[in-house]
């Protein structure tokens, strides 16, 4: 296994053997990978079954999965079933800053723990060095992504800020506003 690739069933006990991370517990054993070409098409699955996010092309999924794959991960079951996927990229104009773009959860994997794993995989990794901030977007209503990112806050003892970042008009009236949410400073070694 390759050090991209993580085996996950909880985020509690966590091992490192030759590069690679395993979580020992848990019942249902998933692997955290880096995406690939053939990933595009079941990531566009996942966040259909995954409402309020947003849906993108299959093909905005597939350059995802290729493309951006260093700062993407997803989460499969032993079968290669892909049950969680995250998003995001490192600002050009801002290289201590990781924005994540979106973070997806399947039925199967919910209440596991794996949101906040897949996006700490990603933040680990070796081209995420010099991150000390993350950034998102996240509609006022969506509790559960507020919930999410508030819990990362308390986890890495860093504040977390937020404001009006797309209004409701900006986005043509069809979707609600997006606040743009900022934690940080924090310490990597604190993730």
């Amino acid at each position: 296994m390759d050090t991209s690739q993580q085996t996950f069933t909880s985020s509690r006990d966590l091992n490192r053997q030759g590069g690679a991370e395993t979580i020992i517990e848990g019942k249902t054993p998933l692997l955290i990978r880096s995406p690939g070409t053939d990933d595009g098409w079941a990531i566009y699955e996942l966040i259909k079954s995954c409402p309020p996010l947003d849906v993108n092309s299959a093909y905005a999924y597939l350059l995802l999965a290729t493309q951006f794959r260093d700062t993407c991960a997803v989460a499969t079951t032993e079968d290669g079933e892909i049950v969680g996927f995250v998003s995001g990229y490192v600002k050009s104009n801002a290289p201590d800053t990781f924005f994540l773009w979106q973070v997806a959860v399947g039925a199967k994997a919910r209440g596991t723990g794996l949101a906040p794993t897949l996006i700490e995989t990603v933040l680990k990794r070796p081209s995420q060095e010099g991150v000390h901030h993350l950034e998102t977007t996240i509609t006022p209503d969506n509790d559960a992504s507020w919930g999410l990112f508030k819990k990362l806050a308390r986890r890495w003892h860093a504040p977390l800020n937020s404001r009006e970042y797309f209004s409701e008009e900006q986005l043509g009236g069809e979707h609600d506003p997006e606040n743009l949410v900022r934690i940080g400073p924090f310490d990597p070694s604190a993730i």
